[in-house]
C-alpha cells in the first residue's frame, strides 16, 4: 500500500501524518508513508485543500 500525505507542512497536515503512521504501525498494514509538500504535485491530485490523503494513487479525503 502506499499512501501519501499531500501538505504544505501546517499544524494538521502534521497531525493527519501523525495518525496515519501510527494507524500503519498499531494495525501492522504494509505501507509507505510519503510526505507530498510540492503544491504543483498536488494540484495534480485535483487538491484544493489541504491537508489530503492518497491511498494507492486515490484521493480519499481532503480538507
Amino acid at each position: 500500500m502506499n499512501i501519501k500525505i499531500l501538505g504544505s507542512g501546517c499544524a494538521n497536515c502534521k497531525k493527519l501524518q501523525a495518525v496515519t503512521e501510527k494507524v500503519v504501525k498499531e494495525r501492522g498494514i504494509d505501507a509507505t508513508i510519503e510526505k507530498v509538500e510540492d503544491i504543483k504535485k498536488i494540484m495534480e491530485y485535483g487538491v484544493m485543500r489541504t491537508p489530503a490523503i492518497v491511498i494507492n494513487e486515490k484521493v480519499k479525503a481532503f480538507g
